[in-house]
């Protein structure tokens, strides 16, 4: 019974020596048939085994033969679950339907892990719901183990409310005559059935059938998963025969389906013929002594020879098998390079791994993506291929120039049309580097986002320069790509055009009104960046001498620039200055500088070792970036924006990265350390004297400047005589430190006071984390417009000592220290007996202003 696992027969030896010990050994025992079950004790498998109960009678010998030699079917029992099956299953059914000779495998879900198979001669199998109910019906061939439930069959009725299914070369055969599998019947009392299709409960006699229900050759159509069965595998020394019959080799090739997803099918007409004039082939001439080198296998399947992959395979040559002069490919990769799809097909079904890497990181699937070849693409999807992290095959079709194929990976609605691989390129990216317009014309319709950043910070206006490709730069300008980025260089578009000699983009740009006098982090302008002989260089020059002028004409009409840029050069863009109120000169009763100083001793705290850090691989994405937490989260999107969520009226602490984390410099929690970068002005108002204003628009959480100046103590702030400049470090009435931009400060010290602001300040941390001294970080707390002033709201504290000196003159609707809005809190504090009677009611608010926090 078990002619391959010993310890089975002992077990099976012990059982039957059991029953025997207990009788007189003068009797010969009468054999009842009946169902029992051998449990085996060292792998927990289990055997249902037709033997009888042994009572003492006599009886003849040939009685007890006939008993054992037709042993009865066993639908209805169950096994225990086996964690090997399981795993061997996959999980799946591993039910397999015979119609008219065609074999198809189930592999739907299940539901229930116990174990059940028609009789001992078969293999134990997990099914779903809906083959477990048939194997109750007594739907599953004993013989066979194959379900009988389409097609043509022998079916035995010993009621009329059961019926017995199976193929008429499996019925029991003893002494020349055959009996039902299933109840021991005379198999002549069968009839030979058709059942439609999909029916699985009606008997139709032959005369009325419509045909046999047909379905693919051997394995052609049929849907695979990524790990294939190693039932299915091919194996050696089997046949290939598309017309096996039931009873036939088990190792035949089945068909694997997978419930609802379409499946695979290899191309129909003249491949589906000589595929199956190979395998009858192959089934004629019965190779036996052929021997291949694993190496023929890969060969083979580059070369498109289909008939001499399937001898390899025969000859039980590994699928998986990695050529080692070749990147450690596999004969899959060479096939999808190809564009073999039938070998593609045989190699799957023969257990090839369609998620195996080469050295280089590369799929199959990204060999077929990146030679075009969309069939294969096709297919190797829908047998279950998956994309690989980092660079997918969208970035592959997309550098290559495959519309087809980038197009069908997007509409799977399974690929981020925006995901970035190592170096923060994204298939935008890639497209326009290689110039592929129609490629870019798709990818902006789908959604693709222009304004994500690589490593270095460029976007893709930076590579349509590069790249020279005019047409994509007009598209990503169209799409509202900004033209005044810079990267990580402080290179704007305009740089690189003039750097590559563009002139087609140079052109673009400057129509569209790129800035020719922005600065780089080495100080160069874009005319400074290309060659003084180039055309690109005449068309920088001409342009620098229209805009010079049409400056002049401005300043002389509408105001007076008093300085192109206030920070002499110190920050990534110009400040300039501007005054069109009245003869005010340029302010430069102070030093402009960028980051705090100052002028006396404070011991901040600036040991690497003392700083909690990350040791993060990418861009600080992950919950587990150390530096996220302990800021409670990152706060900031891949633009660099603080998050919707973030408390504007109490912010949190902010944690940068620091120079002892392991990240990118130009990770997203990285912002404030990076300079400012947004386009301002200093401009001269009317009542309020110097104020900023933007110069493009400016994003809800963008940030802005940080307030910078000379660090100084309480007491030394004390001491001074102008406090109009002091910004607290700390929100608590003992104020320790504070920043005093009276003498040394940067564009922040000419922001002025709002009562309904449009930025607030925020505490952050980049190169040290001594929380005595924190920067002084202010955001856009809503969308700003170019030509807006900012300002933000200096607090109750200020107003409750300079509104004795001055009144806030910020013109709002909801202001409380204007003048009218002072002279109200002081009449309202008044007692009523002093108040004079007025004619109109009283709406002012009755609160005094809050004491600071």
């Amino acid at each position: 019974i078990f002619p391959q696992q010993p310890h089975r027969q002992g077990c099976l030896q012990l059982c039957l020596q059991m029953f025997f010990v207990n009788g007189p050994s003068d009797r010969r025992p009468m054999v009842i048939i009946s169902k029992y079950q051998i449990i085996c004790p060292i792998d927990r498998s289990i055997t249902a085994i037709d033997f009888g109960l042994f009572l003492f009678a006599d009886t003849s010998g040939s009685a007890i033969e006939e008993a054992q030699e037709l042993p009865l079917c066993s639908c209805r029992m169950e096994t225990p679950k086996s964690r090997e099956i399981l795993i061997l299953a996959d999980r799946k059914c591993m039910a397999t339907e015979s119609v008219d000779g065609q074999l198809t495998r189930c592999q739907g879900a299940i539901l229930k892990h116990e174990m059940m198979r028609p009789s001992n001669s078969v293999q134990l199998l997990v099914l779903c719901e809906d083959h477990r109910n048939g194997m109750v019906k007594h739907q599953c061939c004993p013989g066979c183990g194959f379900f009988c439930r389409a097609g043509t069959f022998m079916e035995c009725q010993p009621d009329v409310s059961i019926s017995h299914r199976f193929h008429r070369a499996c019925a029991s055969v003893l002494k020349g005559q055959s009996f039902c599998p299933h109840c021991g019947e005379e198999a002549s009392k069968a009839k030979e059935v058709t059942i439609a299709k999909a029916d699985t409960t009606s008997t139709v006699p032959p005369a009325f059938a419509h045909g046999p229900a047909t379905s693919s050759r051997l394995a052609m159509g049929a849907e695979v998963s990524g790990r294939a069965d190693s039932s299915l595998s091919i194996r050696s020394g089997h046949g290939l025969d598309p017309t096996a019959v039931p009873g036939s080799s088990r190792t035949a090739i089945l068909q694997a389906g997978t419930g609802t997803m379409e499946p695979p099918t290899t191309p129909q007409g003249p491949p589906r013929e000589t595929l199956e004039s190979i395998l009858v082939a192959l089934d004629t001439e019965k190779p036996k002594k052929l021997r291949f080198h694993p190496k023929q296998l890969y060969l083979s399947a580059k070369q498109g020879e289909l008939k001499k992959v399937l001898l390899v395979l025969v000859d039980g040559i590994d699928p998986n098998f990695k050529m080692e002069s070749q990147n450690k490919r596999t004969p899959l990769h060479a096939a999808a390079e190809g564009g073999h799809k039938d070998i593609c097909h045989m190699l799957v079904q023969a257990g090839a791994n369609l998620d195996m890497c080469d050295e280089d990181q590369r799929t199959p699937l990204m060999e077929a993506c990146e030679n075009n070849h969309m069939e294969t693409v096709l297919y190797l999807l829908r047998a279950g291929a998956s994309d690989v992290e980092g660079f997918t095959c969208l970035h592959l079709a997309a550098k290559s120039g495959h519309y087809k194929i980038v197009e069908h990976l997007l509409s799977t609605g399974l690929i981020n049309i925006n995901c970035q691989d190592d170096g923060g390129w994204t298939a935008m990216i890639w497209a326009t580097e290689y110039k592929h317009v129609d490629q870019v014309k798709l990818l902006l319709s789908k959604g693709a986002d222009v304004s994500i950043r690589d490593k270095e910070e460029n976007i893709c206006l930076h590579w349509a320069a590069f790249s020279g490709s005019v047409d994509i730069a007009e598209l990503l300008l169209d799409a509202r790509c900004d033209l005044q980025a810079v990267n990580i260089h402080g290179d704007s578009p305009l740089h690189i055009a003039a750097r590559e000699n563009r002139m087609d983009c140079v052109s673009l740009f400057l129509s569209r009104g790129a800035d020719v006098f922005l600065k780089n982090r080495e100080g160069e302008t874009p005319p400074d960046c290309c060659s003084h002989n180039s055309k690109a260089w005449a068309a920088l020059q001409a342009n620098r001498r229209e805009r010079d002028t049409k400056s002049m004409r401005l300043a002389r009409a509408e105001q007076k620039i008093l300085h192109s840029d206030i920070a002499l050069g110190q920050e990534k863009v110009p400040i300039p200055c501007v005054n069109s109120v009245d003869s005010e000169p340029y302010p430069d009763g102070y030093k402009y500088i960028p980051e705090n100083c100052v002028t006396s001793p404070m011991n901040i705290d600036r040991n690497i070792t003392h700083l909690q850090y990350c040791v993060c691989k990418e861009d600080c994405s992950t919950s587990i970036c150390m530096c996220g937490q302990l800021s409670l989260r990152c706060w900031y999107d891949k633009g660099g924006r603080l998050l919707p969520e973030f408390c504007r009226e109490e912010p949190p602490l902010i944690f940068e990265c620091n120079h002892a984390c392991s990240c990118w410099r130009t990770c997203k929690n990285r912002v404030v350390q990076n300079g400012l970068r947004t386009r301002l002005q200093l401009f001269r108002t009317s009542k309020k004297g110097w104020g900023v204003r933007a110069l493009e628009d400016i994003p809800q959480g963008t940030f802005i400047c940080e307030y910078v100046g000379e660090i100084i103590s309480e007491a030394e702030a004390e001491m001074r005589q102008n406090d109009a400049y002091l910004f607290s470090l700390d929100d608590k009435p003992q104020d320790l430190y504070c920043i005093d931009a009276r003498f040394y400060g940067n564009i922040s010290r000419f922001l002025n006071h709002m009562c309904e602001p449009n930025l607030f300040a925020c505490r952050v941390f980049t190169t040290h984390q001594d929380l005595r001294f924190p920067h002084i970080a202010f955001f856009a707390s809503e969308n700003i417009t170019a030509g807006e002033e900012l300002g933000f709201n200096y607090g109750d504290h200020f107003w409750e000592v300079k509104s004795k000196l001055f009144s806030c003159e910020c013109g709002s609707s909801k202001c409380k220290y204007s003048s009218a809005a002072m002279a109200s809190l002081q009449a309202d504090s008044t007692p009523e007996d002093q108040q004079q009677p007025s004619a109109s009611p009283d709406t002012s608010s009755s609160n005094s202003p809050s004491s600071p926090s």
